[in-house]
């Protein structure tokens, strides 16, 4: 394939921590790796910070409730304007925006563009709210959209009970290199540790059904240790945490993607208490390329990333119990627990964005012949021939 010039619209802000926004930014690397020219427009929060240079800032982000979280987004008449000069000096082979269907930098993006448009569909559920706050406007800029894909079945499913439209599936991408030859950190690699990332005062990530299976735990594991980290300050965490809880619990804060992978190698489980509104599970991926055993709630997304429970341990959702009894089952199982490991890390290689990356630029290559609408028979044709050839 030639050398494109790719413009990429991420909807959430940049400098804030988000699946999304890790999939765009590892994304922007991989074509760039491929020689590929690459820009990258965000709402970008502090606009004098460090920010790649292959990013540009549409402005400074406002918060809206979105899927059970609060995310960071940019729009109106200033961030269209912004929007429509990046386009026109980009001179862009294609545009690529990421969840579009949300009052954001990629609707406007998408309204504005008029060449070939691929779209990357994550949530898997529809919020009303913000439906009714846009109206009408969704559905044309889909029509609009040459070639749509959604990070998982759930996420396609919501698409197309959403508006009636299909997608093809590519699963959000993972660096697998960036978990090789990393080792443990000695405060952190003690008997019995499990671990928690995300967001701690998002109650859709569970935190809460993980706090309240610790002392079932306990009582057979005495010298259980958990840590947590995200965002959030200290004091903030503390005050969610039970007194009694405190000394069993170690709140990290925000780690870097190095300090990530060294949690991953250090923890004897990750546990994934998440409630709802969960497409992928791009956590779980990279704990899996980890070899890092997992125990994660029922959801669907969840349940499909981890092959029903052969690459992961699953519990019924939002139950406290349940989850104390899987910990206490695996904590006492190391036989169970390598198993689940060496399953997830072989399912982990299909997420490496040396097998992603290259099927988003077979998208890019339908869309840019004939640069016309891509029907759902050309899709599955196409998929059907790329399969074929291995």
């Amino acid at each position: 394939m030639r050398k494109l010039r790719i413009g990429i619209v991420c909807p959430y802000g940049w400098d804030t921590p988000g699946g999304v926004q890790i999939h765009i930014k590892e994304q922007a690397e991989w074509l760039l790796s491929k020689g590929h020219e690459v820009s990258v427009l965000a709402p970008v929060t502090d606009e004098d910070g460090n920010i790649e240079p292959w990013v540009v800032s549409a402005g400074r982000p406002i918060s809206i409730p979105y899927n059970g979280a609060v995310a960071k987004v940019i729009f109106g008449p200033l961030a269209s304007s912004r929007v429509k000069q990046w386009i026109s000096s980009g001179e862009f082979d294609l545009l690529h925006l990421h969840e579009p269907a949300i009052p954001s930098l990629s609707l406007l993006a998408g309204w504005a563009g008029d060449g070939p448009m691929v779209a990357t569909f994550h949530a898997a559920t529809n919020s009303q709210k913000i439906a009714n706050a846009i109206g009408t406007m969704l559905d044309p800029l889909i029509e609009r959209i040459t070639a749509k894909i959604a990070v998982s079945e759930i996420a396609r499913q919501t698409l197309k009970d959403r508006f009636n439209t299909e997608a093809v599936v590519i699963p959000n991408g993972i660096s697998m290199s960036k978990f090789e030859g990393i080792g443990t950190r000695a405060e952190w690699a003690l008997p019995n540790t499990i671990g928690f990332i995300g967001r701690f005062d998002e109650p859709r990530k569970g935190l809460s059904v993980l706090l309240d299976a610790i002392p079932k735990i306990v009582s057979q594991v005495p010298n259980l240790r958990v840590l947590v980290a995200g965002p959030g300050e200290t004091e903030d965490f503390q005050k969610q945490v039970p007194a009694h809880l405190r000394d069993r619990i170690t709140f990290l804060g925000r780690i870097s993607e190095l300090e990530k992978a060294q949690f991953f190698k250090s923890i004897s489980l990750y546990i994934a208490p998440n409630t709802g509104g969960e497409s992928f599970g791009i956590i779980l991926a990279e704990a899996m390329a980890s070899r890092t055993p997992i125990i994660a709630s029922d959801l669907p997304a969840f349940e499909s990333l981890l092959d029903n429970g052969k690459s992961g341990q699953l519990f019924v959702t939002g139950d406290s119990s349940a989850l104390a009894s899987a910990v206490l089952n695996l904590l006492g199982d190391e036989t169970a627990r390598k198993k689940i490991a060496g399953a997830g890390y072989e399912k982990a290689k299909i997420f490496d964005w040396n097998a992603v990356g290259e099927q988003i630029l077979s998208v890019y290559e339908m869309v840019l012949v004939g640069n016309s609408k891509v029907s759902l028979a050309s899709e599955n044709r196409f998929w059907n021939r790329l399969r074929s050839n291995g």
